[in-house]
């Protein structure tokens, strides 16, 4: 098998991976539903990934960064902090909308600790991505002066919320833009603060 085509195995097994586990969820994905999803043999799934447990690490470290990757380049794009925060508190919201069935699958039935360290990694990246962006906003007049650090884990509690409302609880799932707004804003009139 030349490079290309081992190149374009590899990617046609993830992306059927993902299809497959997000469809049947990980007790009912099998290395040949995989297999036969991408159209390969099951062995040619194994050339790549020793089993599912591997698979489904891979897929959630990809998803990971492929939104960190994602979110980063449009983030760094932006002059104004008020425009960056939104963006990312509404990109972190639509992007796991658009992966609810994935989130769904591996969190029900394999806990939201698998893959902790690679969640760990990845929350420690998006933290320092937000403070940045609080600081960023402070020290150029757009935000009220508070602790960037607590207002990052307030920002970060309010995206896993989202999350978790995604597998358990569908109907508290909420509007970006009002999370955005209530960030911004906050409850207070002006008069009363």
């Amino acid at each position: 098998m030349n490079k290309r085509s081992s190149k374009q195995s590899k990617e046609n097994i993830i992306k059927s991976a993902f299809q497959v586990f997000s469809a049947y969820g990980y007790e009912g994905t099998t290395m040949r539903k995989v297999a036969k999803h991408a159209g390969l043999s099951v062995g040619g799934i194994y050339l790549y990934f020793k089993n599912k447990e591997e698979l489904c690490l891979f897929l959630i470290k990809e998803k990971l960064h492929e939104f960190s990757s994602m979110i980063e380049a449009y983030i760094k794009s932006l002059d104004n902090p008020i425009d960056a925060l939104m963006a990312y508190i509404t990109m972190s919201i639509e992007y796991a909308k658009k992966n609810k069935e994935f989130i769904i699958s591996q969190s029900k039935q394999r806990g939201f600790t698998f893959g902790i360290e690679v969640k760990r990694d990845f929350f420690k990246g998006q933290k320092a991505l937000i403070m940045e962006m609080i600081k960023n906003g402070i020290d150029r007049g757009f935000f009220v002066e508070y602790n960037p650090e607590e207002v990052t884990k307030v920002i970060m509690g309010l995206i896993r919320g989202f999350v978790l409302s995604v597998v358990v609880d569908h109907d508290n799932l909420y509007d970006p833009d009002e999370a955005c707004r209530i960030i911004l804003h906050g409850l207070l009139k002006r008069d009363k603060a």
